[in-house]
């Protein structure tokens, strides 16, 4: 029961990250709609809108890495995949977080601390005039995006676990997509 109750919470930690990536989304829009109508109606460019928009795209695009790979958006080599059993395809995924998806997150994920920190010492800003301070920022979200996808890992590794020994089917009992 407990690993069934862990593996509900890492999926809602998931969830809650893909909920920040859509609302990033919706103002990465916004942000684009606004720089669009500035340089096209009234001739006025903004570099940090502009640079604003590169950084809610990396932000959108890490933060929704652990809901795809919660939600089985990440991509796999199908041609074997998609003809295993529930049990085979909980053991290729079982091999694939533990071999492969946490050793990579977590090494870049303890590497990007470091990357974070320094921007932060230094007080790194834009190198261009009119570019966004704070350069720390966008930095930060990438140890805290690996992390949270070793965190999604580690959800389906639980999943995995509890497919093998018999409790659960959940995020495996999905039908081929036939193409």
């Amino acid at each position: 029961m407990f690993l069934i109750s862990l593996e509900r919470a890492i999926t809602r930690f998931s969830n809650l990250l893909g909920v920040v990536s859509t609302v990033l989304f919706i103002a990465l829009l916004f942000n684009v709609f606004y720089d669009v109508l500035m340089r096209y109606v009234f001739n006025s460019v903004s570099i940090g809108m502009q640079e604003l928009e590169w950084h809610l795209y990396a932000a959108i695009f890490l933060l929704g890495i652990p809901y795809g790979i919660q939600h089985g958006g990440h991509v796999r080599v199908d041609l074997i995949y998609e003809n295993l059993s529930i049990r085979g395809k909980a053991w290729i995924d079982l091999f694939g977080c533990v071999f492969l998806l946490i050793p990579f997150t977590l090494l870049v994920g303890y590497y990007g601390v470091g990357f974070a920190h320094e921007a932060y010492a230094l007080g790194e800003t834009s190198g261009d005039p009119g570019g966004l301070p704070y350069r720390w920022i966008i930095k930060a979200v990438i140890p805290f995006a690996f992390f949270s996808m070793a965190i999604s890992g580690l959800g389906m590794i639980i999943r995995c676990i509890n497919v093998l020994r018999g409790v659960s089917e959940e995020g495996f009992s999905h039908p081929p997509i036939q193409h």
